[in-house]
């Protein structure tokens, strides 16, 4: 049996005393941090669950006593009591594309700042998991639901839906979402193309189902008649958002012997591909061929040559996305709103101005520019 007293520190394995951090006194009621910040416990509460309401001088102090105590609040007590979860469902197709990783770390980030968690759920564009996830929300296994596609699941269950979409957006009014302005951010994409000489500009289109694609596609086509451009069908190609999709496309044009200077991607990792498609061939970037892509994701900036691609705001897509939630949790009547952020052109080394040598694109076979 140990021979220590209260004060005396436990031996270590050799003998020695052994250092253990002393353990700080919790305080363990709201009631304690108000007598300590001379506030009253309702105080107290509206700072911890809604601060935007409490005036900034009381916020502080209540909060340097809540640090200072290392108060933890009795979350389970919480739920009973407001009848939630603190618990968030975020569905996203693909989670392998590493776009949403900076939109779910800007959900984290708010959540984690304002007591939530955040349950993240791959659909692979799935109608079941969709609803599987939907019904988490109706059975108040969670609080509510964003979504990073263009599908609303349906949540059966009275008054205001707790449903934020991001990155996509719905046509549905009662449906709050913060998106890019797709339509702007593409077209200013092939402007810039136009502006460096290029007139048979390709574009590999994503997925006809999103509406987020159709507005990229949308964009090219108004650059195109700006530039008094007359669009050809046969310069367009469709992918999936893929790698695989983008080289795919590439390889098609060039099969078919379609003649461009330039390719225009709906995101980069299809850009990526119709790099690697293009090299393949022992085309040269940018010399021979310019590259655009969209999205900006990280890998874009590693690419060789680095990518130019349209930039969007992922991590402020995440974070008011989380925000608008709360504000839906916080007030169900608060109108719903949608947001649109600014997107912008990252110009990189994958375009440079169109070649006066240039005349053709490979046909089959044959590597290089056409005399």
């Amino acid at each position: 049996m140990s021979a220590e007293g209260p004060g005396q520190k436990p031996q270590g394995v050799d003998g020695q005393q052994a250092d253990v951090a002393p353990q700080p006194a919790r305080v363990r009621t709201v009631k304690e941090i108000a007598a300590i910040a001379k506030v009253s416990v309702a105080t107290v509460s509206r700072a911890l669950q809604r601060p935007e309401i409490v005036s900034e001088e009381t916020r502080q102090r209540i909060h340097e006593v809540v640090k200072r105590l290392g108060y933890t609040p009795n979350a389970l007590a919480r739920n009973l009591r407001t009848a939630r979860t603190r618990l968030i469902v975020a569905l996203l197709p693909d989670i392998t594309n590493p776009f949403f990783s900076e939109v779910i770390r800007g959900i984290e980030q708010v959540a984690y700042e304002n007591g939530y968690s955040v349950l993240l759920g791959e659909t692979q564009s799935n109608l079941v998991r969709e609803q599987a996830y939907a019904d988490m929300v109706a059975a108040r296994q969670a609080d509510g639901i964003i979504t990073m596609f263009h599908r609303v699941p349906a949540i059966p269950m009275d008054g205001r839906l707790p449903l934020v979409n991001a990155c996509e957006y719905v046509k549905d009014s009662a449906i709050s979402s913060v998106y890019v302005d797709n339509v702007a951010a593409a077209s200013a994409a092939v402007d810039y193309l136009v502006a460096l000489g290029h007139r048979d500009i390709a574009f590999v289109a994503g997925p006809a189902s999103s509406p987020i694609c159709v507005d990229r596609e949308q964009g090219y086509h108004l650059a195109l008649q700006r530039a008094s451009i007359a669009a050809d069908p046969a310069l367009t190609a469709v992918g999936d958002f893929s790698i695989e999709a983008g080289e795919r496309a590439v390889e098609l044009l060039l099969s078919q012997g379609q003649s461009f200077s330039a390719v225009f991607c709906s995101n980069d990792e299809m850009a990526i591909g119709a790099m690697r498609a293009l090299i393949s061939r022992g085309l040269r970037i940018p010399e021979d061929v310019s590259v655009v892509g969209f999205d900006d994701i990280r890998y874009s900036r590693y690419t060789s040559p680095p990518l130019t691609t349209v930039s969007q705001p992922k991590n402020a897509l995440g974070r008011e996305a989380m925000a608008m939630m709360i504000e839906i949790l916080n007030d169900p009547e608060v109108p719903p709103r949608k947001r649109v952020l600014a997107a912008e052109l990252v110009v990189r080394g994958s375009t440079g101005p169109r070649s006066s040598l240039y005349r053709n694109v490979p046909r089959p076979g044959l590597a290089g520019v056409l005399p």
